[in-house]
């Protein structure tokens, strides 16, 4: 084993990994309509800006440009796709090994705006102190199943 993981906070990763479990989602379910909406804009033309101001010369290289623009941004979300895709294959395992409790309660704690803990007391009928209980014992399970022993 590399010395680097005695020094990982593996906790915390399982945490942030977590967290960005929706915006990897997101990046899988809607960048072929990003890239098709580049597309799109690269293929289309332009009107022209009619104003009193002088313009000088236009620029005779624009629709290369505009093009190569195009290329870099296509470029940039097929990496962030491929990124989002070795995400999911690499975290979705490991969630879908853990119990409904579990989720439920990570689901709630992580991914909920309002991060209720009185929802998963009330889920659960339990104390507060139970609630955040359950919560650390489900990301030391997570933790367990994304980095393996320590």
């Amino acid at each position: 084993m590399n010395i680097i993981w005695q020094y990982l906070d593996k906790r915390s990763a399982a945490v942030n990994a977590l967290k960005d479990y929706s915006s990897m989602a997101y990046i899988l379910a809607h960048t072929d309509e990003e890239i098709a909406q580049v597309h799109e804009d690269t293929t289309t033309l332009g009107s022209p800006a009619f104003t009193d101001m002088p313009g000088g010369s236009p620029n005779p290289q624009s629709g290369e440009m505009r093009i190569i623009a195009a290329i870099d941004e296509i470029d940039v979300l097929r990496e962030r796709y491929r990124q989002a895709k070795e995400y999911m294959e690499w975290f979705q395992p490991a969630w879908d090994s853990l119990s409904e409790d579990e989720r439920y309660v990570l689901e709630q704690f992580y991914w909920r705006e309002d991060q209720n803990i009185y929802t998963i007391c009330e889920h659960f009928g339990i104390e507060r102190s139970s609630a955040y209980n359950k919560k650390n014992r489900a990301v030391q399970h997570l933790t367990l199943l994304l980095y393996g022993k320590a």
